[in-house]
């Protein structure tokens, strides 16, 4: 720690040919604990950080081996390690036409000793619960899922919120519930300029578990202000395969499975009194989007597109414009959609291709965070029920005359939305929550 905050540099050597180093920043805050009860705490978390950041480097070129240095793996690190590096890059290996296994493409080889490496992490498991608060960190990205979490929780369990890169929706986002950029925790993360070069040059790039990179990024902000509890926006619906018959998932570090090995994980190397889940699991997109309908605070300013981010705009032209469009459908008019997103997006002819992938009447869903064909099937329908014959737009027509119609259009959309997943982690005073409100809106 410096006067002005934490400052990590970490650095990466391919094949002794090129050099990065990615830089994370965060700067300091009255809410963080005092440096002395932070600095024994901090190499465990920093060391992970960068084992993570690393998988956007070691793509450019996959090589077959990975030294680490100075630090060492446990074997059963190793294996995590291999596994989240694998089903992370999933959609990068498929989009790439590289086949490879879990076993073979890639090894781990580390410089120093296990056991006197560890040494030096031990100390945080023997400390951490003297300072851990029973208090809640809430990361917000400025879409409607954050949204949903950030107004259920932020004025419960002293809920503080954080945000990696914080831009326009994102900080628009905790503004509209009341908080300032003071009482949050805010991160600068760096890519270092010459892996863009690399790609310039022909090496390979794509996808990355970004939402992995999120999940150790949250673990340091709960070591800094000593909160226990960590309460991402992930959704059952991100466990849905991208690629039908396959285990690709654009989503995988979003899945229910990634939150799971990540929470042992953490209990067992990083510090066993955090608690990493995500709030918003037992629920499913239509269910999020029925309680965000409702949140109109946050209308004006959430934001889902990855294209139009850095303008803080909707492009009205990708997967995810369309697929939160197609979401809120059944429960905001036409004129509020239209007010948000500057067009009636199921108007546009253009997008035909992605509402094919997002209803399953392509082959693939699109590459990116949307909820499962069925949802999105649903959602059609109940719009579809709720609009007159004569003032359907163009995408609707199109849809009622698809088999897809037809396959769902008798499944009760009230169901859907009362029906919560007993897959999550959370902690009872935090389902109590979720239920009270999905009873809200559907008593």
């Amino acid at each position: 720690m410096t006067p002005r905050g934490l400052d990590i540099r970490f650095t990466f050597n391919l094949a002794g040919k090129h050099q990065f180093y990615p830089t994370l920043f965060i700067p300091r805050k009255s809410f963080f604990l005092p440096d002395e009860e932070i600095a024994n705490h901090l190499d465990s978390i920093v060391f992970n950080l960068g084992m993570i950041e690393l998988i956007s480097y070691w793509k450019a070129a996959c090589p077959p081996k990975v030294i680490i240095k100075p630090y060492a793996l446990h074997t059963d690190q190793v294996q995590w390690w291999k596994k989240i590096y694998f089903n992370g890059l999933g959609e990068f290996f498929y989009l790439n036409s590289i086949e490879v296994t879990e076993e073979n493409f890639m090894e781990i080889e580390c410089a120093a000793n296990f056991v006197e490496t560890y040494s030096s992490f031990i100390e945080l498991h023997s400390s951490a619960s003297q300072q851990i608060e029973n208090k809640v960190i809430i990361p917000v990205g400025g879409g409607k899922d954050s949204a949903v979490t950030l107004e259920l929780l932020g004025n419960r369990f002293s809920g503080i919120p954080l945000i990696l890169n914080p831009r326009g929706a994102s900080l628009d986002t905790i503004a509209a519930k009341g908080f300032t950029p003071d009482q949050m925790i805010g991160i600068q993360r760096t890519i270092d300029p010459g892996l863009l070069k690399l790609n310039d040059l022909g090496f390979l790039n794509g996808h990355t578990p970004f939402s992995a990179l999120l999940a150790f990024v949250t673990v340091l902000g709960a070591i800094l202000t000593g909160h226990r509890n960590i309460a991402l926006s992930n959704e059952s619906s991100a466990n849905e395969a991208t690629v039908e018959g396959t285990e690709i998932n654009h989503q995988y570090s979003k899945s229910f499975r990634f939150e799971s090995d990540f929470r042992d994980y953490v209990k067992r190397w990083i510090c066993d009194d955090i608690n990493y889940f995500s709030f918003l699991r037992p629920l499913n997109e239509l269910q999020i989007a029925s309680l965000f309908a409702t949140f109109s605070r946050y209308h004006p300013v959430f934001k889902s597109c990855n294209a139009g981010s850095k303008a803080n705009r909707w492009c009205g032209q990708c997967a995810k414009c369309l697929f939160t469009y197609i979401i809120l459908s059944p429960f905001l008019q036409q004129a509020q959609l239209v007010h948000i997103f500057g067009k009636n997006l199921l108007d546009d002819g253009s997008l035909k291709p992605l509402f094919d992938q997002l209803t399953g009447l392509a082959d693939e869903k699109p590459f990116d965070c949307v909820g499962t064909i069925r949802e999105v099937n649903l959602a059609l329908c109940e719009t579809i029920r709720q609009t007159n014959e004569s003032a359907l737009p163009f995408l609707l027509i199109y849809y009622k005359n698809s088999g897809k119609y037809l396959q769902y259009k008798r499944i009760d959309f009230k169901t859907e939305l009362l029906q919560l997943s007993d897959e999550h982690h959370l902690l009872p005073e935090f389902l109590s929550i979720v239920q009270e409100w999905l009873g809200r809106i559907n008593g």
